[in-house]
């Protein structure tokens, strides 16, 4: 394992200001292809919350709760409160986590590509297994398939995109794997908004039709070529400089293939890159990498979005209402993810975080005053109350759409040197489902204890995160992605805290102070 001094950081120098190249078609299609996967992510978001409000998946599967859900006596906060309810949605998650850290290896030993495909293969069996249900088993072992999936595809895909994209145009196309992942959550509203009133079946129709994502992937993933950054690393410097010129538009690339070399270089000296990220030099990417993705599912997004057509029918909605309601919000959600692509690379990804964060503060809380004083366990809103709900969240979910959805992704995939970079974002993806896990399982619970504070709840975790941001998280802009690594020295906090290095061309500690304002602003 690499040691102290110069060689332990890799990149040496900012050689950001000779980069060359342009956004090219190559980039673009690239971009587009591998984004595919964050549309299965979304559409099993989307879906689920759905096909659990459906009164033939519920009786087939879960007759306790359809029972309840018919009942006209029952709490209206608990009525959907079932611990095989909530293993139904969260199992696909727990499964997740654990097969992250399997693709990491995969992902850096055979390249970004090996995990996209691996990820869409699974995902297809997973939706070959729900689709073709007969019982509770069955259902659950799809699920798992389909969490194996979201375990590799979560882990190649944001990397693929932080690695092929140009550094100024970084933040838009890495976030195209976001916006993918909320045209899935709206696609599978308006499927199930289509599928509710096909008896019996119609729930099979709503989770077999992921596969048609999951082909995509997994063609795609064949058909893409490796980032340079991988095939570097795998010591294929000349594949990796000819795709490096493609994806560029231009022959001149010597600045960026020695960005990706010199880390190259330190990336193969490392023989456990998850021991290597315990170590104090990488002690800001990895907090970044546990909290950024715990702190997105904190905010109570998930179970706003696969709970949606749940919770509105609890709200007093009827059925069809609860899920037209639950396909505007993933409209909102969808649009609001535009919003980011055009602004994140512009205004930074500090503001987008922090003013995203203070709408949804005040969202939540003021949904939970709604509740609180018109809504209770045997009382239904009205009409006009109904309405406000709908609208504030829709707010809620537009904030989170330009903020902390994408940059939750965006953040992580981006900072991680070349050796440990696999590494950290197994860790990021194993956190976020880790997280979607605990709160998909404990959620319903969670309405039925606390009813409208739930919400206070999630606005209380804001607050903190909104904190974090301002305080420890340095503007990435425009950073090369190989170069991230100096960023850290020059951050008020961070740079106590990381051991010190020379580094050539006066990038020392002294840099770092005297630019401390510049990013802590």
């Amino acid at each position: 394992m690499a040691g102290g001094g110069v060689a332990a950081l890799g990149v040496k120098k900012e050689r950001a200001a000779d980069y060359k190249g342009r956004m090219t078609w190559a980039v673009a299609m690239a971009c587009l292809v591998a984004a595919v996967g964050g549309s299965i992510f979304g559409y099993d978001i989307g879906i689920s919350g759905g096909v659990t409000s459906m009164d033939p998946f519920l009786e087939k599967f879960f007759p306790v709760v359809f029972r309840r859900k018919n009942s006209g006596h029952q709490n209206n906060y608990c009525k959907y409160d079932n611990q095989g309810l909530s293993a139904f949605t969260s199992s696909l998650y727990l499964a997740g986590l654990v097969s992250s850290l399997f693709a990491s290896p995969v992902t850096r030993n055979y390249g970004r590509r090996a995990s996209i495909v691996c990820g869409g293969i699974s995902f297809l069996i997973g939706a070959i297994l729900n689709v073709t249900a007969v019982n509770l088993a069955m259902l659950i072992l799809g699920r798992i398939m389909l969490g194996v999936g979201i375990g590799f595809g979560n882990q190649g895909v944001p990397l693929y995109l932080s690695e092929m994209a140009p550094a100024h145009l970084r933040g838009a196309l890495n976030m195209m794997f976001q916006l993918a992942t909320t045209l899935g959550i709206f696609t599978a509203n308006m499927i199930n908004y289509g599928t509710q009133n096909i008896n019996p079946w119609g729930w099979r129709l709503s989770l077999g039709l992921a596969a048609a994502p999951a082909l995509l992937m997994t063609v795609g993933g064949l058909l893409l070529p490796e980032t340079p950054n991988s095939l570097i690393e795998r010591g294929r410097s000349e594949e990796g400089r000819r795709v490096l010129e493609r994806i560029r538009g231009t022959a001149e690339v010597d600045a960026e293939f020695m960005d990706m070399t010199e880390a190259s270089e330190l990336a193969n000296t490392i023989e456990n890159p998850f021991r290597n990220i315990l170590e104090r030099r990488n002690r800001p990417q990895l907090v970044m990498a546990v909290c950024m993705p715990a702190f997105q599912i904190l905010t109570g997004i998930n179970s706003i979005l696969f709970y949606a057509p749940v919770l509105f029918q609890t709200m007093g909605f009827g059925a069809d209402a609860s899920l037209y309601s639950s396909v505007i919000t993933g409209a909102v959600l969808c649009l609001s993810t535009l919003i980011s692509i055009g602004t994140v690379d512009r205004l930074g990804r500090r503001k987008l975080l922090i003013s995203g964060g203070i709408q949804m503060i005040v969202c939540q809380v003021i949904v939970a005053v709604i509740l609180g004083v018109k809504f209770g366990t045997d009382k239904q809103l009205s009409r006009s109350y109904s309405i406000a709900v709908v609208l504030v969240i829709c707010l809620f979910v537009m904030a989170f759409g330009w903020s902390w959805g994408p940059l939750g992704w965006t953040v992580p995939s981006e900072i991680f040197p070349l050796e440990t970079r696999s590494a950290g974002q197994s860790i990021t993806v194993a956190v976020n489902l880790f997280f979607t896990f605990v709160i998909a399982q404990a959620f319903l619970s969670l309405l039925c204890a606390f009813k409208f504070g739930i919400f206070l709840f999630f606005a209380g975790w804001i607050t903190v995160m909104t904190v974090f941001v301002y305080l420890f998280l340095p503007e990435t802009k425009g950073v090369p992605i190989e170069e991230m690594v100096l960023l850290w020295r020059k951050h008020w906090f961070w740079k106590k805290v990381m051991p010190d290095m020379p580094l050539e061309d006066g990038w020392g500690a002294g840099d770092g102070e005297r630019a401390d304002d510049k990013n802590h602003s």
